[in-house]
């Protein structure tokens, strides 16, 4: 097998390992999001499983014996020569040495927004909590229990009577 074939399924394998399906499945919110994952997870499958399969196992050597009886031994040897001669350029990657700082850095930036959204999602879980908390008790809640919850709201109303301003 070349190396570089070698080389691709073997990260192409490592990567689908690595890859968090079940996490990522439970971040999505919606059954259109779900759908697209699930045809992106099954994209993902089947060219690993093919790169596993047809470009990770060596080419069957020829027996050049068997066509030597059939066809002759100067064309044979002909082919043979030529087949021999035949050089398969290495591979050189000139392409993820430029990118990886820049998707290094994306993934630096992917952290980031990610622990704010889950900040934010716990502030917004708990306004939900109290809002929620708040309609419960709102029909037997006085304005004193109300204003002990939001002093902001009492100083407002307080200073616009002191000031005698009736919102008219």
């Amino acid at each position: 097998m070349s190396g570089t074939v070698k080389k691709v399924s073997d990260v192409a394998f490592k990567a689908g390992k690595a890859i968090d399906w079940e996490g990522m499945a439970k971040l999505l919110v919606s059954d259109e999001a779900r759908k697209e994952f699930s045809n992106l997870r099954r994209a993902f499958d089947e060219v690993n499983s093919q790169l596993q399969t047809k470009f990770s196992q060596e080419p069957e050597p020829i027996d050049w014996d068997y066509y030597r009886k059939g066809i002759g031994n100067r064309l044979v040897d002909m082919y043979k020569e030529h087949y021999d001669s035949i050089e398969v350029p290495k591979f050189v990657d000139n392409v993820t040495p430029q990118y990886k700082p820049k998707f290094d850095a994306l993934l630096i930036e992917l952290k980031e927004a990610e622990q704010k959204s889950l900040k934010e999602s716990e502030r917004l879980e708990k306004e939900i909590a109290d809002v929620q908390e708040l309609k419960k008790k709102l029909s037997t809640m006085t304005a004193d229990e109300y204003f002990e919850k939001h002093p902001e709201l009492k100083k407002k109303f307080d200073d616009e009577i002191r000031n005698d301003y009736w919102g008219y």
